[in-house]
């Protein structure tokens, strides 16, 4: 069964869950939203998303215990990460995340956000 859901953003500030919801919904991605750490790893494997899109610094649980624990299930292992933080870096997407496919620094830049989703999912279904 196809999921319903093409990348699931983990992500604690409703500003910025909302601003990503409103840029990628509208080039036709289905987003679901979950606001921590704890429990994201069951939400991943319920919703079996393309791509996560996981912010760093969550309550509970951080992005990377996340990230490190996905990558340690061999189930959901393969799934796509997009990283944001927060935390600036060498590069102009930030700095670099252990185990993340791509990773964007806060505050992003829209086209460069879409542009990374295009490139890890291609174009909408």
């Amino acid at each position: 069964m196809a999921s319903e859901t093409d990348i699931l953003l983990i992500e604690d500030e409703p500003n910025i869950a909302e601003a990503v919801r409103f840029i990628l919904s509208r080039d036709g991605w289905r987003l679901a939203h979950w606001p921590e750490g704890s429990a994201a790893l069951d939400r991943i494997a319920a919703l079996r998303p393309r791509l996560v899109i996981l912010d760093v610094m969550l309550p509970a649980r951080s992005g990377l215990e996340v990230l490190a624990s996905l990558r340690a299930d061999p189930n959901l292992a393969a799934t796509p990460v997009l990283v944001l933080t927060a935390r600036g870096g060498g590069g102009r997407n930030g700095v670099s995340v252990e185990g993340a496919d791509r990773f964007l620094a806060k505050p992003f830049d829209n086209d460069a956000l879409r542009d990374m989703v295009r490139e890890i999912l291609g174009a909408p279904q």
